[in-house]
């Protein structure tokens, strides 16, 4: 009898080994479509018409903040409406340990004048330097 308990023991023991990478493959083409559709999505900003002009693009190891200026004068970062008064104050809380950040204007075609330069007034007296104006490629034309 007792050869025939190990027998049984033996056999019980076994455990299958394999993976089964059907449900896997599942959930990550899921999440693969996913993040196709949202990366899109994920740009911040507001719409703006900006100035084309010739010359190619800067490259820069530094990280950039970007603020943008409407056809109605609103200063914004991403997406949020920023006060003129508070403009510092949020740029300084942004860069936080950064010392590196540079600061780009996105300023509308419609816009006024004096709200981008008003803008950048703001910025230099705060103590900002590394200020840019962000425009478009203009298209060559034939």
């Amino acid at each position: 009898m007792s050869g025939t308990n190990s027998r049984i023991q033996r056999r019980g023991s076994r455990r299958n080994a394999n993976i089964n990478m059907t449900n896997l493959m599942d959930v990550m083409m899921v999440l693969l479509v996913v993040f196709m559709v949202a990366a899109p999505l994920m740009t911040s900003g507001i719409a703006l018409d900006l100035p084309k002009v010739g010359g190619g693009t800067l490259n820069g190891k530094e990280t950039s903040l970007n603020i943008s200026v409407d056809k109605d004068g609103l200063y914004y970062i991403g997406q949020s409406v920023i006060e003129p008064d508070t403009v510092i104050d949020k740029i300084k809380a942004i860069k936080g340990e950064n010392k590196d950040i540079s600061i780009t204007i996105s300023g509308d075609t419609a816009s006024q004048y004096g709200s981008v330069i008003g803008l950048m007034a703001i910025l230099k007296e705060a103590g900002f330097s590394k200020v840019g104006l962000k425009t478009e490629a203009k298209r060559n034309q034939k």
